[in-house]
């Protein structure tokens, strides 16, 4: 019994040696290398070189651009997370009613996520914002003359971006379908027969409801905005500009790595994201206690 037993486990171990050498190879061997080369002078060509504390030390205390990364890449976040979350809840409300047809508009809600980030819209996205573009075109129908290169524009190539993110909201949207889907209908009735109008069964059912899920996307979109990386490359075309006000954390850490060659600045840099998106996890994680309800806790 027990030389069979041995058998069975031999082979969930062969059957599973493929994941577990992938992820040795390619995520922890990278991951402890990444750190080592954080506290050397790396330039891919020779042999890094022990530095210690000093890249960190050049991160925080001697390099301009680094500061001005962390400006853009917050402005990002609070921008496009907040703005991507309402954007998906809306919409999930409106696609959250049995109407003829509805599977086909889930679908059409849900294609812009598909190819949001991808190189082609990015691309896509310079014309429409550019001072010939459609913006300015239709802004013109209205009476409204201009030729601001949106994305050109040191004050409104951020939001441009910005604007790119909430293009993408369908992954949270059929989140917050699903949320939506599982708040018994018995209570919007109760609610009806207690003369409750919709803006306070909003406030009194859904939200509460949904608050789990709320957090969820919260986390998950906000590590997303922190790794945004191909919309400000190809906007910007590698640079961050106009005067870096698209030179996103991901975008300056890229050109560090593969443009400088400084891979043990960038790889301080990952670190200090690395952490830094930890500890901001941390944070909502800890404040979800004040806001986020639990029903199978007795409320939170």
């Amino acid at each position: 019994m027990t030389k069979l037993r041995e058998n069975d486990n031999l082979v969930g171990y062969v059957f599973a040696s493929p994941f577990i050498l992938g992820f040795l190879i390619f995520t922890v061997y990278p991951i402890f290398s990444s750190l080592y080369y954080s506290f050397t002078d790396y330039n891919l060509f020779e042999a890094p070189r022990w530095i210690g504390f000093d890249n960190y030390d050049k991160m925080f205390t001697g390099d301009d651009k680094y500061w001005k990364s962390i400006k853009v890449t917050f402005t990002y976040v609070l921008g496009s997370v907040p703005l991507r979350l309402a954007f998906a809840l809306a919409v999930a409300m409106m696609l959250n009613k049995a109407v003829k047809g509805i599977g086909l508009y889930r679908s059409a809600y849900y294609l812009p996520s598909l190819i949001g980030g991808s190189v082609a819209v990015s691309i896509m996205w310079t014309q429409i914002f550019g001072d010939k573009g459609l913006l300015n075109s239709a802004l013109g129908l209205i009476g409204i003359h201009t030729e601001t290169s949106w994305i050109g524009s040191p004050g409104t190539a951020i939001w441009t971006l910005i604007a790119l993110s909430v293009w993408q909201f369908g992954s949270s949207m059929l989140i917050f379908l699903a949320g939506l889907k599982n708040i018994p209908a018995s209570y919007y009735e109760a609610a009806s027969v207690d003369g409750a109008g919709g803006v306070r069964k909003f406030f009194q059912i859904t939200l509460p409801l949904l608050s789990p899920i709320i957090l969820f996307n919260l986390i998950m979109q906000t590590i997303s905005a922190f790794m945004t990386f191909t919309p400000a490359y190809i906007i910007s075309r590698g640079e961050g500009g106009p005067l870096d006000s698209t030179l996103l954390y991901s975008l300056y850490l890229y050109r560090r790595a593969f443009q400088f060659y400084e891979m043990g600045y960038a790889s301080a840099m990952a670190w200090v994201m690395l952490i830094l998106i930890g500890l901001i996890a941390l944070v909502l994680f800890q404040t979800s206690k004040y806001w986020v309800h639990y029903e199978t806790k007795g409320g939170r």
